[in-house]
């Protein structure tokens, strides 16, 4: 990657902090990749990368095969008036999937995670009730991330 286009640290984790969602590359079936849109919360205090879901399906599957996974996290980008091209920026972490068994960590991911969506606790209280004893909670620790600026042209 040239240079000037890197992103910092700071900016690679300020970028995954800020945006909502992104893509889980797996090992999947026959050798091909599986990349699937998520949400994440990444964790300041322990530096990972957390998604939720199901308890089961393609995804876990694969992951229990194999626990290397990258994530791929892109901003909306922006474009200058009157020119076509996007500048935008994306990150990628690449790491080993865990999966998280406590269940009050599960839970409490899990608010900290809603909340990147809405500010309303009794709606997020009613869903950790809803579905809280089903939910997988997955945890990405990193190993190597870089970001990078990107003007298309």
């Amino acid at each position: 990657m040239r240079k000037n286009q890197e992103l910092s640290q700071e900016e690679c984790t300020e970028l995954l902090k800020s945006e909502k969602r992104g893509v889980l590359s797996v090992h999947g079936d026959d050798g091909y990749p599986y990349g699937v849109p998520l949400d994440h919360f990444y964790c300041e205090e322990d530096g990972k990368l957390y998604f939720h879901g199901g308890k089961q399906g393609h995804r876990v599957d694969a992951v229990k095969r194999c626990d290397k996974a990258s994530f791929c996290v892109c901003d909306k980008g922006r474009q200058t008036e009157g020119e076509w091209a996007l500048d935008f920026r994306s990150v990628i972490v690449f790491g080993r999937i865990e999966i998280i068994e406590d269940r009050e960590k599960t839970i409490e991911i899990s608010r900290r995670l809603s909340r990147k969506f809405t500010d309303d606790e009794g709606y997020i209280e009613d869903e950790i009730r809803r579905a809280g004893a089903r939910t997988l909670l997955m945890a990405l620790v990193p190993e190597h991330m870089t970001g990078k600026r990107v003007r298309e042209a």
